[in-house]
């Protein structure tokens, strides 16, 4: 278990954990019109698994052009996922 950390492989299984919950929720959504759809969950997600790249590229050595990328990318999901939700209200 310390490898995983001490590896950051533990940044992959979350990252590919988060990709399965979109994915659960996007079925239910589909199946059963239950539960909120990739509208509202997508912004969300993004800007998510943007950071948890940016931790990624971090932890793995990469340019530094990488972490300001996907943490530029986060920036915009969360503005577009506040933009949604302040239009809702």
């Amino acid at each position: 278990m310390a490898e995983l950390f001490a590896s950051g492989h533990i940044i992959d299984l979350i990252i590919v954990a988060s990709l399965a919950e979109g994915l659960l929720l996007w079925s239910l959504r589909r199946g059963g019109g239950r539960g909120p759809g990739l509208r509202e969950l997508g912004p969300t997600l993004a800007s998510g698994l943007f950071l948890l790249l940016a931790l990624r590229a971090t932890s793995a050595g990469l340019p530094w052009i990488w972490t300001a990328l996907a943490l530029t990318l986060a920036l915009l999901a969360h503005l577009l996922d506040l933009t949604r939700r302040w239009q809702r209200r």
